[in-house]
């Protein structure tokens, strides 16, 4: 009983440090203290092991009792914080103690995946058409996981790449047919390092409809679209005012500011985006 109150006396200094480092990095402070725990309770079943195994006695002294407990303490530090081990369990733990949510991928995905299943059935009576269904099911997990990167929300995102692609009807392809995943359209600016598709698309100039080939980003899958249009939208000072709308929920706001900024050259685009927005923000009610 006294081991258990020693561990239980010291990890309380680590909850005080975790409290203190929470709002700095709170996945991080839950991990450090888990990981000291699992130290300690790794070195008092060390303790209890050297305890029961039989000693002649005849070299134990002080010093070789010091020098034990070192090389316990060294196993117990090594032996902890190991993938699968106690410390995840205690982290996890913490984290659900402090708030904090697993985003991990295949967390986000599997919780989006239930959340829809249990959703889409509410949404067929709502009027939702099955391919809006379909695209939001498709799309959902990725963009929650961009959302948790960027603070845009979900729907926002969704309703965008709803728009760009007519709903998943018109996504870029190359002429191979090969898919880009590029349900954003975004165009390879001179920087982009990555695969690209050559498309014929509109473009309004000077009010007129010109047909132009232009040059698109391709990616490997569609959480890499979600992932680099996060980033593009929230690391550009030219979209600044864009993702403040966004993380105020403004949704008008959002969609004229893309407009404003150049995002496309439809003198419509905002109108249309922010009707989008709205469907998908209903979608969104029902998911809740």
């Amino acid at each position: 009983m006294s081991s258990f109150q020693s561990i239980s006396g010291q990890s309380l200094g680590s909850l005080d440090q975790l409290k203190a480092a929470a709002s700095r990095d709170p996945k991080g402070a839950a991990r450090e203290t888990a990981k000291q725990f699992e130290a300690l309770f790794m070195q008092e079943v060390m303790k209890s092991m050297r305890a029961s195994t039989l000693s002649s006695g005849m070299l134990d002294n002080n010093a070789t009792q010091l020098g034990t407990e070192m090389l316990d303490t060294q196993f117990a530090g090594k032996l902890s914080g190991l993938p699968g081990g106690l410390s995840d369990a205690i982290t996890r733990q913490l984290q659900r103690q402090m708030g904090v949510p697993d985003l991990s991928p295949e967390s986000v995905r599997k919780a989006s995946q239930t959340t829809l299943a249990q959703a889409l059935p509410a949404l067929a009576t709502k009027g939702i058409p099955n391919h809006v269904q379909s695209f939001i099911q498709k799309h959902d997990a990725a963009a929650r996981a961009a959302s948790a990167a960027s603070g845009i929300p979900a729907s926002f995102m969704v309703a965008q790449a709803a728009h760009e692609s007519g709903w998943g009807k018109r996504e870029i392809t190359g002429t191979d047919g090969s898919k880009s995943y590029n349900v954003f359209g975004i165009k390879a600016t001179p920087g982009w390092t990555g695969k690209t598709v050559d498309v014929q698309t509109t473009e309004v100039i000077n009010g007129q409809a010109h047909k132009v080939t232009a040059r698109f980003r391709a990616y490997g899958s569609y959480d890499e679209a979600f992932k680099d249009y996060a980033r593009m939208i929230s690391s550009n000072e030219r979209y600044a005012k864009v993702v403040a709308h966004a993380q105020n929920g403004n949704a008008a706001g959002f969609a004229r500011g893309l407009q404003q900024a150049g995002y496309a050259t439809d003198p419509a685009y905002a109108e249309k985006l922010a009707k989008t927005i709205q469907t998908t923000q209903r979608v969104q009610s029902t998911l809740a």
